[in-house]
């Protein structure tokens, strides 16, 4: 073999040895990009129609109040990226305009997105065109209850977040409203029985104080001020809820680190009363975005309230933070209150729950 020849095979050994090396630290590199132990990001699926979708830049709001409150790990998923909206947020979504919960359940379109997505967790606003298509509230339940077992199926701890729809009264639906009220009337008692231990749903009132002239362009979407303002303001204390209870796996731990106490002051007369509840965050974290569960006794029912937004009126009510008191610090409390008629009984509610958590009674 000639002095040029067995240069020229060194020189090729050494490259070949070289491209070995390159990709094994490529291979090593790769498998070490991912420290063993870091916690995935929370998948959040926001599923619903034009509300959420084209029509939706409540997300973008939405997005960019979790990530200034050190809610960082969280991925929104989706099949949908709609991203025309004001600053930057992660545009995945499953919102699809036009669609009906009913339609989405007949049409079987959510496992192939569940697949894609994977979600940890799902908010869930559909109902506003199939009470618009005229259709009663049994079939829009029966398409609900499609769905989450459809949702359960690909993930059997998966959190839901279902939302009391935003009213509406468009032009030539005479009975839109009344639909709406039926409706989220009845999403309460849903919710409570099919909620489990390993898979929790939580109701989001996104009625209550969202008015369709003032917060809509045409009685149904809302506008770029208030409207999406006042939708981001109702799902991000519950989103938060969820992500501290470890978006699917359970319920989780209450409020903070600790717990929850309440103290209720009634007065009654003849047919009315009222109620002062002081709740109290006996935890060691700050509460950041809370939900009051409570049951009113029979006869009762709601008629005005102040410092929360309560909704439904009677039965399973739920009380959602206003914007100026979102957050409850450690060993700090906030009064909510309301004025209810009754038919005889004018007792307190006799438990509740603060973001799912059982508070002791005072």
């Amino acid at each position: 073999m000639t002095t040029s020849r067995r240069h020229r095979l060194l020189a090729l050994l050494a490259l070949l040895v070289t491209l070995l090396a390159t990709q094994v630290a490529a291979v090593g590199t790769a498998g070490a990009a991912q420290p063993a132990g870091a916690a995935a990001p929370t998948r959040v699926m926001l599923l619903g129609d034009s509300i959420t979708g084209n029509n939706g830049c409540w997300r973008a709001l939405l997005w960019q109040h979790l990530q200034s409150t050190g809610h960082t790990g969280v991925d929104f998923v989706g099949t949908r990226h709609n991203p025309y909206c004001q600053g930057s947020f992660d545009a995945d979504n499953e919102g699809h305009g036009g669609y009906l919960a009913t339609g989405i359940a007949a049409d079987n379109h959510l496992p192939g997105w569940l697949s894609a997505a994977r979600p940890d967790i799902v908010m869930m606003m559909l109902g506003t065109n199939d009470v618009w298509s005229h259709l009663p509230t049994s079939a829009i339940l029966n398409s609900y209850t499609t769905l989450l077992n459809q949702m359960r199926a690909d993930n059997p701890d998966v959190q839901l977040l279902i939302a009391q729809i935003p009213p509406m009264s468009p032009s030539g639906c005479a009975d839109c409203a009344d639909g709406v009220v039926g409706l989220n009337n009845a999403i309460p008692a849903w919710a409570s029985a099919h909620r489990t231990d390993r898979s929790p749903i939580t109701v989001v009132d996104q009625w209550t104080g969202f008015d369709t002239a003032a917060d809509t362009t045409d009685g149904v979407h809302p506008n770029e001020t208030t409207g999406i303002r006042k939708l981001e303001s109702r799902w991000y204390p519950a989103l938060t809820a969820a992500l501290r209870s470890g978006g699917g796996p359970g319920p989780g731990p209450g409020p903070g680190t600790g717990g929850c106490r309440v103290a209720v002051t009634t007065h009654s007369w003849n047919s009315g009363l009222t109620a002062s509840v002081t709740v109290t965050n006996t935890g060691t974290a700050s509460i950041d975005g809370w939900s009051l569960g409570f049951t009113l006794p029979a006869g009762q029912t709601i008629t005005t309230g102040w410092n929360a937004a309560f909704s439904p009126r009677t039965g399973s009510v739920t009380a959602a933070n206003a914007p100026y008191n979102a957050t409850i610090g450690p060993g700090s409390g906030i009064t909510i209150g309301f004025q209810a008629t009754h038919t005889g009984n004018a007792a307190a509610p006799a438990a509740f729950t603060l973001n799912g958590a059982a508070c002791t009674m005072v």
